[in-house]
């Protein structure tokens, strides 16, 4: 992190000036919603009460949470907040508001405003740290930088002001430092502070005594590249004398100078923890290593976010990391830093027959011994063990590989996980493959498969599952065409003992019918579908006629020659739905369809069409005409094609 602490006062939401102190119960984790920001603006740690502070820079305010990551306050009016530091007993945490120039000391016992400090300058404070009794913070600009102090024990009421400008030894820093350093402090190391040069490519550092009255100069390496390209992170780095930059090289110091002591594999930046142990963020990443070890102890993955800060928790319980989310960023919480997380493997075939033997194999490896003979646990399951099956532990061998073998009892998919519990230097992994385990092909079957009904007849589909192994239910769909309600469940149950069930549909419309059975251990799931067709209900009545009788085997209705007939046809009504009337002639012992025919006629919404027929002025003409529905042509396709009977019409004198 770019200023280390020691720990951070209790959460508090106060509004200075403008507004009035609020202070509220702490909630429990559960309660409050997760700690986020929009822009970070320093992050720091209390181990006595164990809490975060986070600061906003887009919104001014500092939010404190607990060690869960749960927010339980804020503070606002800290505009432009940059970083955060805390004193040495816990007690004040301190907060750098550059956009005001001021410092902001808040009481970590009375969640109360102790004090505003004004610095003098138009440029900062910029970074803060706490050593040596007093507040550390640095400011300037690209080519005038320098750090100040404020001094918490002095009342400005007595006419001395608490903040001290310009507190960069001058003998044996050359030309001083340039930009708003960055501040480090370690708790191991009480009255050291570490100053990073930023803005520049040649960056110079310092390591300084801050215990007495005035800085002393410790160590002091003017920029020159050779031992950094720019500086964007500093550590001081516990149980020697050294400082870790950008998060990868560790530089010693000693006889007033710097020199290259080691590095890390890559990384951006770091928090170093009391124990020596370092937090690194490194692309998406965030690794942890043990002190000058070049392989990672814990990699936790963070996709594509991006991490702005980190810092360890003072008792190296956990890293707190700001990482980016939906916009902002969010607290998040990393157990178990110190302990090393293994790599686990597990292979098992992609397919296997139900029954037989096979085997799974894998790997647990660590950048940390393992102990010897670890045991892993593994469980199985399937169809037939939905919450898993615990099988025998496996015992892992020398080389970190394991092997066991199973008779899979159930198909379908078979998931086997492993895992390995931890240990006291290792975390807990676990791991898993699946197998697609063969299953038989069950019978199904179903009946009335293109069979036509008059309209409304109550039709009893019936469904036939053959062999099983423990599931005999079976589900009957009924999806009418064109219908309000699609793909309705018409039953369910369990079959009959001669492997039978049967649901009744009403038969108003096409209607495609579905059996499905679900599978069970041992036979595979099946769906079978057949459609049933059902007609409409068609009649029609001829009005205009003053008599019937017969003419040869037909009954005709006779009309004179210069009376239009009328035919009035009733039919199932669907919106957009149309009758066909047919009309054919009579001559010569035959019957032709006239000119003009068919035609379509649009039904009522009562599902009437009355059709006139214009008289012949002539006698002696037979005609026949039939009203039907036409599936696809008739304006719908909701039920099956429906021819209507021959209606005949004799044209007398």
């Amino acid at each position: 992190m770019r200023t280390r602490s020691i720990s951070i006062a209790t959460a508090v939401a106060v509004l200075f000036g403008s507004a009035a102190l609020s202070l509220g119960t702490a909630a429990t984790a559960s309660a409050a919603p997760a700690a986020r920001v929009t822009t970070p603006g320093g992050l720091a740690v209390d181990g006595v009460v164990k809490r975060v502070f986070v600061g906003d820079s887009a919104n001014g305010t500092v939010v404190a949470a607990d060690y869960s990551g749960a927010v339980l306050g804020s503070i606002k009016g800290v505009t432009g907040v940059s970083d955060l530091a805390v004193s040495d007993d816990g007690a004040t945490v301190y907060a750098a508001a550059p956009e005001i120039h001021e410092i902001w000391a808040i009481d970590a016992s009375t969640l109360g405003l102790k004090a505003r400090y004004t610095v003098p300058t138009t440029t900062g404070p910029r970074h803060v740290a706490f050593s040596g009794g007093k507040v550390w913070f640095s400011y300037g600009d690209q080519w005038d930088g320098n750090i100040g102090s404020v001094d918490p024990t002095v009342d400005p009421a007595s006419g001395t002001d608490p903040v001290t400008m310009e507190q960069i030894p001058a003998e044996g820093t050359s030309v001083g430092i340039w930009g708003q350093a960055l501040l480090d402090t370690d708790p191991t190391q009480p009255g050291i502070l570490a100053v990073g040069e930023t803005g520049l490519s040649t960056a110079s550092m310092a390591v300084l005594d801050v215990s007495g009255g005035k800085p002393a100069l410790v160590a002091w390496h003017n920029g020159d590249y050779s031992l950094n390209s720019g500086i964007g992170d500093i550590d001081l780095v516990p149980g020697g004398k050294q400082v870790l930059v950008n998060g990868k090289d560790r530089d010693a110091y000693a006889d007033g100078a710097f020199k290259a002591a080691g590095s890390y594999p890559n990384g951006q930046f770091a928090d170093v923890a009391s124990n020596g142990f370092l937090a690194q963020v490194n692309g998406s990443k965030i690794l942890t290593y043990q002190p000058n070890a070049t392989l990672p102890l814990h990699t936790y993955d963070q996709g594509t976010a991006q991490t702005a800060d980190l810092a360890w928790a003072p008792d190296d319980s956990r890293v707190f990391a700001l990482v980016s989310a939906d916009g902002g960023y969010g607290l998040k919480v990393l157990t178990g830093p110190t302990l090393n997380s293994p790599t686990l493997t597990v292979n098992a075939p992609s397919s296997a027959t139900r029954a037989k033997k096979l085997t799974v194999t894998g790997k647990l490896t660590a950048t940390v011994p393992l102990p010897s003979g670890a045991r892993l646990q593994v469980t199985r399951t399937d169809l037939d063990s939905p919450s898993g099956k615990a099988l025998p532990t496996v015992t892992v061998k020398s080389d970190g590989t394991y092997s066991f073998s199973d008779t899979p009892p159930a198909g379908g998919t078979v998931t086997y996980k492993v895992a390995y519990a931890g240990d006291a230097g290792h975390s807990a992994v676990t791991a898993s493959d699946k197998v697609d385990v063969s299953r038989a092909s069950a019978s199904l079957s179903l009946n009335n498969n293109g069979k036509v009904y008059s309209y409304g007849t109550d039709v009893t589909f019936t469904a036939h599952l053959g062999t099983t192994y423990k599931n005999r239910t079976v589900e009957i769909w009924a999806n009418p065409y064109g219908g309000d309600k699609p793909n309705k469940l018409v039953r369910t149950g369990t079959v009959s003992s001669g492997g039978n069930i049967s649901a009744k549909i009403d038969m108003t419309r096409d209607t495609e019918v579905t059996a499905i059975f679900k599978g069970d251990a041992r036979y595979k799931s099946k769906t079978v579908k057949v459609t049933g067709y059902a007609k409409v209900k068609n009649s029609t009545a001829v009005t205009k006629q003053y008599k019937t009788a017969k003419i040869g085997s037909h009954s005709y209705y006779w009309f004179h020659k210069n009376t239009d007939p009328v035919l009035t046809t009733t039919m199932t009504y669907y919106p957009g739905r149309k009758q066909r009337m047919d009309m054919q002639v009579y001559y010569a012992g035959s019957w032709y369809t006239t000119d003009g025919s068919p035609q379509y006629f649009k039904l009522a919404s009562n599902g009437k069409s009355g059709v006139r027929l214009e008289a012949p002025g002539t006698s002696g003409i037979k005609v026949r005409m039939r009203s039907s529905y036409i599936n696809n042509s008739s304006g719908d396709n909701v039920n099956s094609t429906t021819y209507g009977s021959w209606k005949y019409l004799y044209f007398s004198n």
